[in-house]
């Protein structure tokens, strides 16, 4: 997903008509595009709403409940977020539930375990403090990549941009200040929140492992666009401010 900083446009006149007429692929009429917004819309608010009676539930599934609401909540705020902040690249895309093979296998391998293991070993499931944690982890999370986005404006994008506008600036102000990556960061401590507030000790790991390989990569890859887009000023940037990903310290520029 872009770490999207690059400037500010105008005005943004008409976002929440965009936010429901804008065509969910190329070429598809924005009738049909406005339905299928519906579609996800509405059944990520339907797991939000199973997910909050689950929370409120005395069985062991009540911190799987917990799980249901952040997931909805972050791919609704995903689609909302970026209606607001820039509406010309809103897709179905934008609701980031067709991420990709990996993450779809991510999240069922993370809903097996938790099931398999509240069958056989539900007293794991019952560590209060360790899904407290996890919740925490959750909301730290999302309100620093929700923060990263506002902040960057209508340049944010989930797609990582190769080619610089005549309107892209380098934010360095707000979130940008304290990290390098903060939209990274915060779905990097999200991700493994999920898994902590499961109780998944096995996905735990491996979404640890898998999620810090794929954004040492992602910001390696982002920052040779940045360096050619933005020289000296990003590089001194580079220099004061981290990118928030422990051990991941960027691109590696030989001068």
């Amino acid at each position: 997903w872009a770490d999207g900083r690059r400037g500010r446009e105008g005005g943004e006149q008409n976002t929440f008509k965009r936010l429901f007429t804008r065509k969910g692929k190329q070429g598809m009429p924005a009738s049909l595009g406005s339905f299928q917004i519906a579609i996800r819309a509405c059944f990520l608010g339907f797991v939000f709403g199973c997910g909050m009676l689950l929370s409120f539930s005395q069985s062991s599934w009540s911190h799987f409940g917990w799980y249901m609401c952040s997931l909805s909540l972050f791919h609704y705020s995903e689609y909302l977020v970026t209606a607001v902040n820039n509406p010309k690249s809103l897709s179905l895309d934008s609701f980031l539930l067709n991420h990709s093979l990996e993450y779809t296998v991510a999240a069922l391998s993370s809903w097996l375990e938790f099931t398999l293991e509240n069958i056989f070993w539900p007293e794991l499931k019952q560590i209060t403090w360790l899904s407290v944690t996890g919740l925490l982890m959750v909301v730290f999370g999302e309100c620093l990549r929700k923060a990263a986005m506002f902040t960057a404006g209508s340049n944010f994008n989930h797609v990582v941009q190769n080619e610089k506008s005549d309107t892209h600036t380098l934010v360095t102000s707000g979130v940008y200040a304290w990290f390098r990556h903060p939209s990274y960061v915060g779905w990097f401590y999200w991700s493994i929140g999920t898994q902590v507030m499961l109780c998944n000790p096995i996905c735990g790991v491996s979404y640890a492992l898998t999620v810090w390989r794929f954004f040492r990569d992602r910001t390696e890859e982002e920052e040779i666009s940045l360096i050619h887009f933005f020289g000296e000023e990003y590089l001194e940037y580079k220099k004061r401010v981290p990118t928030g990903l422990p051990f991941i310290k960027g691109v590696k520029v030989d001068l």
